[in-house]
C-alpha cells in the first residue's frame, strides 16, 4: 500500500495457498495491481488518499459537495472495473462523461430518478450507485448491498442531510456556510478547527470524515479528467 492513507472498512482477501511459478514463465503473466479503493486526492505532503467504496457489507457515502468531484469519482471507479450507476434528473450533465468513459462498454449508466434497475452486484463485478437527485433526494428503490454502494450527492446542507448523515459510513464536505459547518461538525463530532476550516476549503478540496476519522484531500485531476471535465471546482 505505500504511503496511501485509507478511510473505510478494509477487507481482507481470501487465504490461498502458495504456488511456485519459473521465472521465465512470469512474462506471460497478467496481474491486476491495485486494491479495492480509489485514489480521492492527495493530502498536505503529496500522499495519496485512498477510499475503498467496495464491501462485502452494505456501504453508504454522502458527498456534500460540487458535481465535478463526483464525476471524478465515477471515472475514477469505472477505471478500477467497478460498475457504475448514475441516478440523476439532470442526465444532460452526465451524458458526455458517459460517453467519453464507455468507449463501447456501458461501465457508467444513466437512470431516471427512481429507475434504477437491480444491478445484480458481486465480488468481482461490484457497482457504485450515483444519487444526483438535488437537495431533497426521494427514498429510492435503490439501496446499498454487499457490493453495491451508494453515494448521495448533496449540492448543500439539505433537510434531508441530518438523516443521510447519520447512517452514511462516510460522509464527504466540500466548503459550505459558517451555519452549514457548525450543524456538519455537530452531526459527525468534529473539532472545533476542522468546523472553522469548511467554510475556507479551496475548489477541489474535500473532507472525508467518520465519527473516527478524518482526513482532507485535494483532487488533482489528470489530463483526462480535466479535458473532460474542466478544472476543479465548488459549484457547478
Amino acid at each position: 500500500m505505500g504511503t496511501a492513507s485509507r478511510l473505510g472498512r478494509a477487507i481482507t482477501g481470501p487465504r490461498r495457498t502458495e504456488h511456485a511459478v519459473p521465472g521465465d514463465h512470469l512474462a506471460a503473466l497478467s496481474l491486476p495491481i491495485g486494491d479495492d479503493g480509489v485514489v480521492v486526492g492527495n493530502d498536505a505532503e503529496g500522499r495519496p488518499q485512498v477510499v475503498g467504496f467496495h464491501h462485502p457489507s452494505a456501504y453508504n457515502a454522502v458527498l456534500i459537495g460540487g458535481l465535478w468531484t463526483a464525476q471524478v469519482l465515477a471515472l475514477r471507479l469505472a477505471g478500477t472495473g467497478a460498475r457504475v450507476a448514475v441516478e440523476t434528473g439532470r442526465a444532460h450533465v452526465w451524458t458526455n462523461l458517459v460517453q467519453a468513459a464507455g468507449a463501447g462498454q456501458e461501465c457508467i449508466s444513466l437512470f431516471d430518478v427512481g429507475r434504477v434497475p437491480p444491478m445484480g452486484p458481486t465480488v468481482s463485478s461490484p457497482v457504485l450507485v450515483i444519487r444526483d437527485c438535488g437537495m431533497r433526494p426521494p427514498r429510492g428503490r435503490v439501496a446499498a448491498m454487499p457490493w453495491q454502494s451508494v453515494l448521495t450527492l448533496l449540492p448543500y446542507l439539505s433537510p434531508v442531510a441530518p438523516r443521510l448523515l447519520r447512517s452514511a459510513d462516510l460522509v464527504g464536505v466540500q466548503r459550505v456556510s459558517p451555519d452549514e459547518a457548525q450543524q456538519i461538525g455537530r452531526l459527525m463530532q468534529l473539532p472545533r478547527q476542522e468546523v472553522e476550516a469548511l467554510s475556507t476549503l479551496g475548489d477541489g478540496v474535500t473532507l472525508w470524515c467518520t465519527r473516527r476519522d478524518r482526513q482532507y484531500a485535494l483532487t488533482q485531476p489528470t489530463d483526462a479528467e480535466s479535458g473532460l471535465l474542466g478544472t476543479p471546482r465548488r459549484l457547478d
